[in-house]
């Protein structure tokens, strides 16, 4: 299927300035040329790499489709490394299904979900994680969850990969090399030096396993659950959030029955807030089960904003809800200070909520939600601050590719220490070393790069 000419609408369906039909393969120029006639009546097949050219598409009958301009890019300076050409359409619907049904008959082959990519991949290109950081920067949601992709793509992780499986072949082949040369008069590796060697590496793998947390709510945002007893002002944190009055306000407890659902962008992060109902003892029926879906949020949650109320003080309604909220990373929220409330009432709470992150707010006045963005951030990077151009795993297939070959090298130290022999220690340090070949596709099966690819959009 590799030497197949492959096309597919790159651009997103619908009206717009421009559209695309992106063509790639040994025969690109010569399927583009059956149905483009150049308005300067150039030779298409001759035309250099990187040039633009003004024409008409034409259909089977000869009919014109499309005024349009036609980009050609030769391989192997092209994305997929092959000929690759881009007909640049007016952006509509009709223009583009008919442009592509036309290169379609003169010889070109439907791509596959990803197809594109695959063959830059396959063709040297890229590799896996430059691929998947594509859906990234397609996908991200905020700067920050950009600028991790750009990393990627830019091939910070690939490079850091590959220095760890250097530093392990070099290992490897000492070890081997002993094994199997034991006449010679080689240097023996001692296992000391292989305890030192693997320990440096280890805690490099480490790093990069415990950073996974940070990069998932990169890439993916942070489920943020806004939870508390009837009438505490969850719904008015809700609006000052989102900058508008998205949830009604009202005195009446219990005036949200049912979640509500919005999206903000917060220090860099992606938030995905959820306004719950109030927790209380209720003979509402529909009350009840939106109380009952409040706490199958709080289990899913990846952040907790707790909102208490200072005016009232700690109830035991608020001592159950924080009941629920043992091991759940979470944030605790005093509204109402505006309400000048009697100073015995904040030393009550802070003993009942410490070793949560505290924040006093008042969020009918927007009081303290700056206060309060920098603490979300704070508390989600366990304290540290968010590095530009760090590095964070945010794909669970690289954590567990990574998380295998710590495993593996776990076993080599407990191996090392016991004075194992040196060929049963290169099993596992074969089998770390393959792990991580795994995230950069040097030892992937076809089976895999079909899974990471099928993702893709057709026309990527």
């Amino acid at each position: 299927m590799l030497s197949d000419t492959i096309a597919a609408i790159s651009t997103p369906l619908g009206e717009g300035g421009i559209g695309i039909v992106r063509i790639s393969g040994e025969q690109a120029l010569e399927v583009v040329s059956r149905v483009f006639k150049p308005k300067y009546k150039k030779d298409l097949n001759r035309a250099a790499g990187f040039t633009m050219h003004l024409g008409y598409i034409y259909d089977k009958n000869n009919k014109v489709i499309d005024e349009v301009l036609v980009s050609i890019m030769r391989g192997p300076k092209s994305f997929t490394g092959e000929n690759v050409v881009e007909i640049n359409c007016h952006g509509g619907l009709i223009p583009l299904k008919l442009t592509l049904e036309a290169v379609l008959q003169a010889g070109a082959r439907l791509a596959e979900p990803g197809e594109f990519s695959k063959r830059a991949f396959i063709n040297g290109r890229i590799d896996l994680p430059q691929a998947e950081a594509i859906i990234d920067i397609i996908r991200a949601k905020n700067e920050t969850g950009l600028s991790s992709a750009l990393n990627q793509l830019g091939g910070k992780l690939s490079e850091e990969i590959r220095k760890i499986r250097h530093d392990l072949l070099g290992l490897l082949a000492a070890i081997e090399a002993a094994i199997d040369f034991p006449e010679e008069d080689l240097d023996d590796i001692t296992h000391q030096e292989v305890i030192e060697k693997v320990k440096t590496i280890s805690q490099i793998l480490e790093k990069l396993i415990n950073s996974f947390d940070q990069g998932k709510f990169i890439r993916e945002g942070i489920n943020t659950a806004i939870i508390g007893r009837t009438n505490v002002g969850k719904s008015s944190l809700l609006n000052a959030l989102l900058g508008e009055n998205r949830s009604i306000v009202t005195d009446i407890p219990g005036t949200t029955r049912d979640t509500i659902e919005e999206y903000v962008n917060m220090g860099g992060f992606y938030l995905k807030i959820i306004d719950t109902a109030g927790i209380r003892d209720t003979s509402d029926l529909v009350e009840k089960m939106g109380v009952e879906r409040t706490k199958e949020i709080i289990r899913k949650a990846d952040l907790v904003l707790f909102v208490l109320d200072i005016s009232v003080g700690m109830t035991e309604e608020d001592q159950e809800i924080l009941s629920y909220l043992k091991g759940k990373r979470t944030i605790v929220l005093v509204n109402k200070i505006d309400l000048n409330a009697h100073p015995k009432r904040k030393a009550e709470i802070e003993k009942w909520i410490h070793g949560f992150p505290l924040a006093y707010i008042s969020a009918k006045n927007e009081i303290g939600i700056d206060e309060l963005e920098e603490l979300i951030v704070s508390t989600i990077m366990k304290g540290k601050v968010l590095p530009k151009g760090d590095l964070f795993i945010t794909n669970i297939r690289h954590k567990e590719s990574l998380t295998k070959a710590f495993h593996h090298l776990t076993e080599v130290l407990q191996g090392a220490k016991e004075k194992m022999t040196l060929d049963f220690l290169s099993i596992d340090l074969r089998g770390a070393w393959e792990a991580l070949g795994e995230i950069t596709g040097d030892t992937a099966d076809e089976d895999l790069l079909d899974r990471i690819f099928a993702d893709f959009c057709i026309g990527k």
